[in-house]
């Protein structure tokens, strides 16, 4: 019996090499000679770095940056090779400010530019880079200036960081981008569709969780900056699907460096070869900590069942707990799901990790008996 296990994490539990060798423990109890082979799963947001890193067996790199309010941020993220796996949110995220400090008109991206310095200094040309949960609204220019382009004002002078300045930059200079950078290609998570302006833009749709109060002002100013941007490139994306994420991060990355745009479980997938793994499987295991209908909607389980069923794989899930909608991942390749809690308990206990992972590593024993 081959088996690729490739769990999401129980969040507030589990990490998802934690849920993915629980689930072996348990097959093994049943099976002692299965073949089983784990790849680490996650969306592309919180934990992607984390579980990339173990699943790839990378080095695991602290970056000393300029935090989104400017103050000094340690971010932690993965090479192997020349690849750099990246999270934005470990520069310029929203966990990173205060609820009472959130500030979308000052907060920058430049911690992210600098944290891609740093990996370009060491060699790293591919970056698969997560964009989820930034706490910024800067169009990507912070980014953009650590990598060292020059955003100028009327005067000549550097506009500035933040929301504040886009609507000041008037030119653009690349007379002292990194050439490093010119060689580097950026694969980006990205799981929405918004465009950097208007209505469903940047700073209308996202400013508010962020703080930013001056939503109209700000998306003014960043139709300035992107026809500014576009001049200089020759490449107008402001309207591209994408390029609203991250406070404008996509449309960044996509009007000055080589990126493209993926689902993120779809990107994670391929980074850790799901593919190759699943051809030679008979069975696939995922999960999270709650199965819903939304699992079968662009979430990491249902990623996992749509690839393993075009390898002719069956598919069994395991959750904290289900909806009464969960029967939605049948029809999307999730061939049968089992919650894991196994007595009645409170929610506290439930997540309790070593709980956690005796539920898990049970239910998938009594799962693969049957199997």
């Amino acid at each position: 019996m081959n088996i690729v296990i490739a769990m999401d994490s129980f969040k507030g539990s589990l990490s998802s090499l934690e849920a993915a060798d629980a689930v072996r423990e348990g097959i093994l109890r049943a099976h002692p000679k299965a073949c089983i082979m784990i790849r680490p799963l996650a969306d592309g947001g919180e934990g992607t770095v984390d579980a990339l890193i173990a699943g790839l067996g990378a080095e695991r790199t602290e970056a000393e940056v300029s935090g989104p309010l400017g103050e000094p941020v340690s971010a932690i993220y993965g090479i192997k090779g020349d690849l750099a796996v990246m999270e934005m949110a470990a520069a310029a995220g929203l966990p990173l400010v205060t609820l009472e400090k959130r500030d979308g008109v000052s907060a920058s991206t430049y911690g992210v530019g600098e944290m891609i310095a740093h990996a370009l200094r060491r060699g790293c040309r591919r970056f698969v880079m997560g964009i989820g949960g930034s706490a910024t609204t800067d169009g990507g220019m912070g980014m953009l200036q650590a990598l060292g382009f020059s955003f100028l004002n009327s005067e000549g002078k550097e506009a500035g960081r933040g929301a504040a300045a886009l609507g000041t930059v008037v030119s653009v200079s690349d007379e002292g981008v990194m050439p490093e950078l010119r060689e580097a290609e950026f694969s980006i998570a990205c799981d929405v569709n918004n465009p950097l302006c208007g209505p469903r833009g940047a700073a209308f749709v996202y400013g508010p969780q962020k703080g930013l109060k001056t939503l109209e002002s700000t998306d003014c100013d960043m139709a300035s900056y992107a026809r500014v941007c576009a001049a200089f490139t020759g490449r107008d994306m402001a309207q591209q699907a994408g390029a609203g994420a991250a406070g404008g991060l996509g449309f960044a990355f996509l009007t000055f460096t080589r990126a493209s745009l993926h689902s993120g479980v779809d990107l994670v997938l391929d980074t850790v070869g799901i593919d190759e793994a699943l051809a030679e499987a008979d069975i696939a295991v995922t999960g999270e900590g709650r199965i819903d209908a939304q699992t079968a909607m662009g979430k990491a389980p249902g990623g996992v069942a749509r690839r393993a069923k075009a390898h002719g794989c069956r598919v069994v899930a395991f959750a904290g707990s289900v909806t009464p909608d969960a029967r939605a991942v049948n029809e999307q390749g999730i061939d049968a799901f089992f919650p894991i809690v196994r007595a009645p308990s409170t929610l506290e206990e439930a997540l309790n990790k070593d709980n956690a992972r005796s539920n898990l590593i049970n239910t998938a024993e009594q799962v693969f008996r049957l199997l």
